[in-house]
């Protein structure tokens, strides 16, 4: 078991960066279709799962820095989790959220939140 200290997470196309406080990474989710019909003679709900899996989105905590803009109007691009022992998580997503916050005695951050959009492609590190 290992601590996230040391987790980094770099944007291929905008290169933007941020001081990374807290990061929740992508969770994967896959839907289950309810194929249940009248003609069931054990009286219990079937299903079945989708073909289809969401990556949904990555949550972080940064340090907000108001000179830098972050790519909240780019297109897609490729992002790498780098975790503390050199594992990569891959995927291509897109910035949906990034909420400032400056209270008056503590450290200024943002919350920003990454949609996935395809799969996340996990590498052990060496």
């Amino acid at each position: 078991m290992d601590a996230g200290f040391g987790i980094s997470i770099t944007f291929a196309t905008s290169s933007w960066s941020a001081d990374l406080l807290d990061i929740s990474p992508p969770a994967a989710t896959r839907e289950a279709i309810d194929v249940s019909h009248m003609g069931l003679a054990s009286g219990f709900k079937e299903f079945m799962p989708s073909d289809l899996v969401d990556w949904g989105e990555a949550k972080l905590t940064v340090a907000f820095d108001p000179a830098t803009r972050p790519p909240i109007d780019a297109a897609v691009e490729q992002i790498t989790i780098t975790f503390p022992e050199g594992d990569t998580w891959v995927f291509d997503g897109f910035l949906t959220k990034y909420e400032p916050k400056a209270p008056m005695e503590d450290k200024m951050t943002a919350d920003v939140t990454l949609k996935v959009s395809g799969n996340v492609v996990m590498s052990a590190g060496t």
